[in-house]
């Protein structure tokens, strides 16, 4: 989870290190931009410290989950070949989960053209 804000910050930074690399000449809105960017690091930055507290936070909940239900996702992945086929998973006042396949679809070839042979478009 730390790796998500530490490539933010990567991201977010490569346009300063273009920016950093310039010549002494440099035109309004080159150091329009840099100004700019700047900013935009100076205003992410507590929200970036935020996340990677909000990470440390979560990262041992997410581990657990994994180590607890991983097997059991993996089983049911194996199962199911095509998630489209079915309805959104409805939860029962009972907790019990219900996956409901989706009522068959004709296929194409099973299409008929009317018996005159014309179709209106």
């Amino acid at each position: 989870m730390k790796q998500i804000p530490a490539l933010t910050l990567a991201v977010a930074l490569i346009p300063l290190g273009a920016i950093a690399q310039e010549d002494e000449g440099t035109s309004l809105m080159e150091e329009g931009a840099k100004l700019f960017f700047r900013g935009l690091m100076s205003e992410m930055e507590p929200a970036l410290r935020e996340l990677e507290g909000l990470a440390d936070e979560i990262e041992p909940a997410l581990r657990s989950f994994a180590e607890e239900m991983g097997p059991a996702l993996h089983d049911l992945m194996e199962q199911v070949d095509d998630w489209s086929a079915y309805e959104p998973p409805v939860v029962l006042p009972n907790g019990d989960i219900l996956l409901k396949r989706k009522p068959e679809r004709p296929a194409p070839d099973a299409l008929t053209a009317p018996e005159d042979g014309e179709i209106d478009i």
